[in-house]
């Protein structure tokens, strides 16, 4: 059986999985704090039919050897956390985060995850939530009666109700970071989970410490970091990429046919 055909084979598979991927691009370009990802490949083990240096029949040593590549393979999916950029909305309780970083929020089993989508809400009880009702941490209780609310840079919630001349202090958030993001796994609801692969969190506040480069601006949120135009450049070039390997595999069936009419 021809090689050409497996090889092939592992071309198309591969190139449905990045256009898989380019899909999900596309479809969360939109996704407040959404990060893009992109497939990468390795190639597969060469067959060695022989090997460089060897001793030619003359009796010289072969600067060249002969090594047949068996296709490719899908090595990772790369999320990619470059920002992206603020849109500012008016809304008090809307926060993006300018830097490095991520909110902490609590889920319904008592697990924590990270978030870079600050459309925060608040629930019956007055907690800062995410829009699907996790409470962020460290927990904040905005009162019923509060007529304006202040959000620093650094994260300090402040407000004040009525006939009140000046700000209360309500709570501070904090930021959490990891030394690889990237490992990071996404479940879904604008929502990571760390692996083994991200090291340990980090929480601090922003402007200070390991967020001195951060800061948090309320009133606004961080867009997708998706770039349209470069997504659909990046699928055209991975349907060619698709087509050309069923060319491939087009003229390998035709070969073995020709074959077996010699038969």
């Amino acid at each position: 059986m021809l090689r050409a055909l497996y090889t092939a084979a592992t071309g198309a598979k591969s190139q449905q999985l990045n256009i898989d991927v380019i899909s999900n691009n596309v479809s969360n370009v939109n996704t407040t704090g959404f990060k893009k990802v992109r497939a990468e490949f390795q190639d597969l083990l060469s067959q060695t039919m022989r090997s460089p240096g060897t001793i030619g029949d003359q009796g010289t040593t072969l600067p060249n050897g002969i090594q047949v590549g068996l296709g490719v393979r899908t090595a990772a999916t790369q999320k990619i956390f470059t920002p992206g950029s603020i849109h500012e909305t008016g809304n008090p309780l809307d926060m993006s985060i300018d830097g490095d970083g991520f909110f902490k929020v609590q889920l319904d089993n008592g697990e924590f995850a990270y978030t870079r989508d600050g459309s925060f809400k608040r629930d019956a009880n007055g907690q800062l939530v995410t829009s699907e009702g996790f409470i962020i941490q460290p927990s904040i209780t905005i009162p019923n009666d509060a007529t304006e609310i202040s959000i620093s840079k650094n994260g300090t919630i402040a407000i004040k109700t009525a006939g009140q001349a000046v700000f209360s202090e309500v709570g501070q958030l904090t930021l959490v970071k990891f030394a690889n993001p990237a490992g990071l796994l996404s479940m879904g609801h604008n929502l990571y989970q760390p692996s083994p692969a991200t090291g340990d969190p980090v929480e601090g506040v922003a402007g200070q410490g390991d967020f001195a480069n951060t800061i948090i601006s309320q009133g606004s949120l961080e867009t997708s970091n998706v770039q349209i135009v470069e997504e659909l450049i990046n699928l055209i070039s991975a349907q060619r990429a698709f087509e050309a390997n069923s060319n491939v595999i087009k003229a390998s069936d035709e070969v073995l046919q020709r074959m077996t009419n010699l038969t």
